[in-house]
Parts: structure tokens; sequence; C-alpha cells
């Protein structure tokens, strides 16, 4: 499992941007208003959110972004989506985010779970229990 600890500075700017990251069904944050917005709309859907606090520059975080778009295609009970520290710092250090990936699950925006690393097996495990309680019986 792979984390990158928080890096606040920039040590360059490759003009990189996150899109690779926000593939499938995974919505881009890049405000802290688009966050108020997605996190109303989980609410009045009844959906959980797993947002994943990643940096361009973390290795790990590439390693993990096609799985977690993957998930995001498999599982459209949910809501996910992708918050780039450098780009949101202030909101981020909010979160008290130490190292990347940090998922979060959230439920009417109260935070229910939490994985640390880009840990693939576990992610999917967490995913899975947060459908789980969604959808307790679907028969």
């Amino acid at each position: 499992m792979g984390t990158c600890l928080s890096k606040r500075q920039h040590d360059e700017e490759d003009g990189e941007h996150p899109v690779e990251f926000a593939g499938g069904n995974v919505s881009l944050v890049t405000t802290k208003d688009i966050w108020d917005q997605k996190m109303s709309e989980a609410s009045r859907e009844g959906k959980i959110v797993i947002a994943n606090f990643s940096a361009t520059w973390c290795g790990p975080c590439r390693m993990i972004a096609p799985f977690f778009s993957e998930l995001s295609e498999k599982y459209p009970s949910l809501m996910f989506l992708l918050v780039d520290v450098d780009e949101l710092v202030e909101f981020s250090t909010s979160w008290d985010i130490k190292a990347t990936p940090t998922f979060f699950f959230l439920k009417d925006g109260q935070q229910v779970d939490k994985l640390v690393g880009a840990n693939k097996p576990e992610l999917q495990k967490k995913v899975a229990a947060a459908v789980d309680s969604v959808v307790p019986s679907q028969k």
C-alpha cells in the first residue's frame, strides 16, 4: 500500500492537471462551492460519497486513480469525488489530510469511514460495504 506525505509547496509547475484522475463517473471538485453542491446532491439522492483526496505528483495516487474510476462505473449508486490537495489547499487542510491518497466515505456530509493509502483490496472492500449500507436488501 502506498501513500505520499502531503507536500504543500510546489517544487515546479509542470502544467499537469488532474483530469486524467477523474475518469468514469468521478467528479472533479475544484472549488468549495462545487463540493457543497455535490454534498447537497448526494444528501437529496441518499447517496454515500467517496471523496478521494489526491495529488498529481503522488505515485500511489496515479496508480489507484484508474481503479477508483472503475469503481465509480461499477457502483453508480455511490457518488465519487476527486479533490486535488494542491488545488484546494485550505479545504484539504480542513480535512486534516496527512498523506495522499486519502479516501473519505461520507453520508449526509458526515464521515462514516476513511482509508489512507492506495490499497486496492481495502478500497474495494470499503466501497462494497458502502453499497451494502445504501441498498441493504435488493431481492
